[in-house]
């Protein structure tokens, strides 16, 4: 098998070994097994490691230590199953290079009369090859069971004659078809503007604001993605992936209680200047804070105070800010610094470059929390009542949706800070979360080759692309299909 952390004399040998037909194969099976395979590894490891230095007695390392063993050999023999990733990334890639050979030949006889060129005969099979491929392995991924898109009915209201059914739900691979969606959208947009750019540049007609445009495209897109999903997480959590979600509370640092309280007030569940039994709620932290129990009753304070929004932090929703900004720069350079480190080379000039890019990205996800926060802030105290109004209606509204509207709106332009390259990965890595918020995350089985006729259409757009023009697939995705399906 081939491997992308071989040097590249080992792998070029491992190459010579395997027939060229199938290498793009057993390159994608590699791949999609260490992808799926390796984050559970070192979560396990990290949670291994921890357990030991917690229980330090004989009996208590011996039993982490056969939970470990028995862990690790069920994620392994996981990732080989016929219906998880790395089957699907092989079935993907290897169908396509495999039945190209068929199709190709196949047409070049069926349209050996007609007047369509060699060139348009190539394009033609190589995009029926990966519609057909990614089609059957998506149905593949499709076809297994889960609980979380599977719910149990009754159908009979007779006690007697009572029987349950399982209802099977689509929508299990959701994710991974918006994100080929994502990255044919990006292709086909790309080579439009291309085009235009070049005929607008060859008569003299480009202007300046032309190529403002063309440099905000990648932050337009994050920020817009960002609101989506800071709105989903607030709102709608539901609508996120657990593990998005689980990520994005650890760096928000936030009250359970202060979030839930803004839900009620869009819910109408809270109404200031009524008593509706929601008191107890924001009490309850304001006793943990040591704040006035007034604090925490709406019928009392219209609307509660903005300290409370800064938990701890004093009034100043400035020094809030700049609070916030400290604690998550140390949080996120906590995890970037290391990762970079890993990644660079080994000498002064590698560490040099790693402990910079960390900053920046530390920077930046720090002021993608403060901006979010200050967001909030800005329109409960600062600006919104000034502009919309300060009576009991007005702060309902403000408190109902456009404080966290606020944040949401200015939270994403934080991505500035970062090089306009890693702008690119970032919007083309949130978008296809965005674009999930907007739709159901489970939907009926008659409706399920709708996603993966998209599924398939996207894919054949994008594996062509990469055949033919792979400078056209930006960020990582292009040098990574383009090493894989390499014969």
């Amino acid at each position: 098998m081939t491997s992308f952390l071989l040097p590249q004399r080992g792998r070029r040998k491992l190459d010579e070994s395997i027939p060229p037909l199938l290498r793009p194969l057993i390159r994608a099976y590699v791949l999609g097994y260490a992808s799926a395979v390796a984050p559970r590894l070192l979560t396990l490891v990290l949670q291994y490691v921890t357990r030991r230095r917690k229980y330090k007695g004989a009996a208590s390392v011996t039993r982490t230590h056969d939970s470990f063993i028995a862990s690790l050999q069920r994620i392994l023999r996981g990732g080989l199953e016929l219906q998880r990733f790395p089957t699907f990334c092989a079935a993907l890639v290897g169908g396509t290079t495999l039945l190209e050979v068929v199709l190709d030949s196949a047409l070049s006889r069926l349209l050996s009369t007609s007047q369509l060129s060699a060139l348009v005969q190539k394009r033609l099979s190589r995009w029926l090859s990966s519609f057909i491929a990614a089609w059957l392995s998506l149905r593949l991924l499709q076809s297994k069971k889960s609980d979380g898109f599977s719910e149990t009915v009754t159908v009979s209201s007779d006690s007697q004659t009572a029987k349950q059914e399982t209802i099977r739900y689509a929508g299990r691979t959701l994710d991974l078809t918006l994100f080929a969606t994502t990255r044919a959208l990006d292709v086909i947009v790309g080579e439009l503007w291309s085009r235009m750019r070049q005929r607008r540049v060859a008569s003299g007609q480009w202007t300046q604001l032309e190529t403002l445009l063309s440099n905000l495209t990648d932050t337009t897109i994050f920020a817009a993605s960002s609101a989506f999903i800071m709105w989903a997480w607030f709102y709608s959590p539901c609508k996120l992936p657990k593990s998005y979600t689980k990520w994005i509370s650890s760096a928000a640092a936030v009250d359970s209680r202060l979030i839930e309280a803004l839900r009620r007030c869009r819910k109408g569940e809270l109404r200031y200047g009524e008593d509706t039994g929601q008191a107890p709620l924001l009490q309850s932290m304001c006793a943990d804070y040591k704040w006035p129990l007034e604090w925490g009753d709406p019928v009392k304070a219209i609307p509660f105070p903005c300290e409370i929004v800064h938990m701890g932090c004093g009034p100043s929703c400035e020094y809030h800010a700049l609070s916030r900004f400290y604690r998550s720069f140390k949080w996120s350079i906590a995890t970037y610094l290391p990762l970079n480190i890993l990644a660079r080379k080994k000498n002064l000039k590698g560490f040099r470059t790693a402990i910079l890019s960390a900053a920046r990205s530390s920077s930046f996800l720090a002021a993608f929390i403060t901006l979010f926060y200050y967001g909030v802030c800005l329109a409960r105290t600062r600006l919104g009542p000034h502009i919309i109004g300060k009576d009991t209606h007005c702060r309902q509204t403000i408190d109902a949706g456009l404080c966290v509207g606020s944040g949401c709106f200015l939270c994403g332009w934080s991505v500035l800070i970062e090089k306009l390259a890693r702008r690119k990965e970032l919007a083309l890595f949130v978008a296809p979360r965005a674009m999930a918020t907007l739709l159901p995350r489970r939907y009926t089985l008659d409706k399920q080759w709708r996603e993966t006729f998209i599924f398939a259409f996207s894919t054949a757009v994008v594996f062509t692309c990469a055949r033919e023009n792979p400078k056209r697939l930006r960020g990582v995705l292009g040098k990574v299909l383009g090493s894989v399906l390499e014969a």
